[in-house]
């Protein structure tokens, strides 16, 4: 059922659930019959980059495969700071999420013999990604768990309403407010709750170039970090290798599995250029195919995936891709496509333990928005989907276990007039964000970011400006402050991995303000001495 409602405060004993995604509902579904309120800022399945997924899911459900290989692939890929445990546990319970997916009604791919059907990704050493025809798993699987949600008379859905702050007492939650996502002007609402969930998405959006929806702007991140979260691993962004470079924002994606099934990479003359940069070629781990997509279009030579080899069966494989490239007045069984890289995956987030409990009490976070130190420093292909699932039934069987306490109203609700979004100023942080906190990384550009958006943080009157704002000087900081390269974070000026940084981060957005202080203090010493 969907639910609007007025402006107001209102007290709950509801498990809130921010975020219509795959963690969201998923959640949400396994709380059942327990009372529960999703909150989503557009019409659910519409604002979620799992529903765009393209690739699958990854389990080790085929013959001859187990979740032992699954993880060990993981930690392979991983810049050696993912989370053994983590990544093994989540592998070994892949299997049992997958039939609870099938039990929700999504179509997975099968054979001949009625098994699952696998394929095959970059960096996995078997064939273990399940897929809805080819290219459509995002989108069948939110589509399942949607009908099964609205079907289920425990979860009210709120639809169009943005999270704006998160309201605690000490390092306790209290609340969430919120304001309607189409009306920046319109009164605040405060719900008040002592379980609050975040399952709202990404960073993508943060990023002139992203595969990513409008609503994977950083928020959930921001406003647990202003609330006093611990954020881990921020500075390791996934930059996909194979987004159409077609002008669109966001960037249509060219699922992995098409090299699974064939397709190369080339450049204007027709060269594999993957093959003289790592032996997997075209299978390499994302950060490596993405800085080779890069190196070809920095010196002028372009890239391309080259599907032609898949002829004219590509449509009805791939039917995803094969559209977008139409629509964008391309042919892909006919000619090569131009690819450019564009932020997909964000491995940081808020910091959470193996129940999705974050620092705060009563706030648990799944999916993208949270951290579990599965990815490390490099996502595996196809393990956002699962540890999505995995986590969202931890979560609920964490809340299951405990009684959550009727929350009062709260005493200092973060109420405030609300300005109008300036454009300009948030392409302006998008494109920074592109140029200085992208696929390759400076400490100079990193540090202009850094004194670019502690301003925007600390002086914008619209609210949503302000939390990408925050989310957006936390990741930069922690890119300045890992003064090596390791996995997705690249930097020109340190290339070289440095052991003794083999470890993940953990960081707050105090710490990242304190960076900001002494990169601004810096700045004016130089201007300073140089006027002297």
């Amino acid at each position: 059922m969907s639910t609007t409602f007025h402006s107001g405060i209102s007290n709950s004993t509801d498990i809130l659930i921010v975020g219509g995604g795959l963690a969201g509902l998923f959640c949400a579904l396994k709380l059942a019959p327990r009372p529960v309120t999703v909150i989503s800022a557009a019409p659910l399945g519409e604002g979620a980059s799992s529903a765009w997924a393209q690739g699958g899911i990854a389990a080790a459900v085929g013959e001859g495969d187990t979740p032992e290989a699954h993880a060990a692939d993981t930690v392979a890929v991983g810049g050696g700071i993912v989370d053994e445990a983590v990544a093994l546990s989540l592998a070994r319970e892949a299997p049992a999420r997958i039939h609870d997916l099938l039990h929700y009604g999504v179509p997975f791919d099968r054979d001949l013999e009625g098994k699952l059907a696998v394929g095959r990704e970059a960096a996995h050493s078997a064939r273990r990604i399940v897929h809805v025809q080819g290219d459509m798993a995002g989108k069948a699987i939110i589509a399942a768990l949607i009908t099964a949600v609205r079907n289920t008379p425990s979860i009210r859905v709120i639809e169009g309403y943005a999270a704006e702050a998160l309201l605690t007492e000490g390092d306790t939650v209290t609340g969430l407010q919120l304001r309607k996502a189409d009306d920046p002007a319109a009164a605040p609402v405060i719900i008040a709750s002592r379980a609050i969930v975040l399952a709202t998405g990404g960073i993508g959006h943060l990023y002139a170039v992203t595969t990513n929806p409008a609503e994977a702007n950083g928020i959930g991140l921001a406003i647990a970090a202003r609330a006093g979260a611990v954020i881990a691993d921020p500075e390791f962004v996934q930059f996909h290798p194979t987004a159409l470079n077609v002008g669109r924002d966001p960037a249509p994606l060219a699922t992995e599995a098409l090299r699974g099934e064939g397709a190369i990479l080339i450049n204007g003359k027709d060269e594999r250029f993957m093959l003289a940069r790592d032996p997997l070629a075209e299978f390499a781990p994302r950060d490596v195919v993405a800085r080779g997509v890069f190196a070809e279009i920095a010196a002028g030579r372009g890239a391309y995936l080259d599907a032609r080899s898949l002829g004219p069966h590509l449509a009805g494989k791939f039917p995803g891709f094969h559209a977008k490239c139409m629509a964008a007045g391309l042919d892909p069984a006919t000619q090569p496509i131009p690819i450019a890289p564009a932020a997909h995956y964000h491995m940081g987030g808020i910091a959470v333990d193996h129940h999705g409990r974050t620092s705060l009490k009563g706030l648990w976070a799944g999916g993208e928005v949270s951290c579990t130190g599965a990815h490390g420093a490099n996502r595996l292909a196809s393990n956002s989907l699962l540890e999505a699932v995995v986590y969202a039934a931890r979560i609920a069987d964490d809340i299951n276990g405990q009684t959550i306490a009727r929350a009062p109203a709260p005493t200092t609700p973060q109420v405030r007039p609300n300005a109008a979004m300036p454009p300009l100023r948030e392409a302006n942080l998008r494109a920074m964000m592109s140029s200085h906190v992208g696929v390759i990384r400076n400490g100079d550009d990193l540090a202009e970011a850094i004194r670019t958006f502690v301003v925007i943080e600390q002086t914008t009157g619209n609210i949503a400006l302000r939390n990408m704002a925050t989310t957006a000087l936390i990741v930069a900081a922690s890119a300045w402050s890992r003064r090596e390269s390791r996995g997705a974070h690249e930097r020109s000026d340190t290339p070289a991995e440095d052991a003794t940084q083999r470890h993940r981060t953990m960081t707050t957005l105090d710490e990242a303000r304190n960076v900001a202080a002494s990169l601004v203090n810096t700045a004016s010493l130089k201007r300073t001495s140089a006027g002297a």
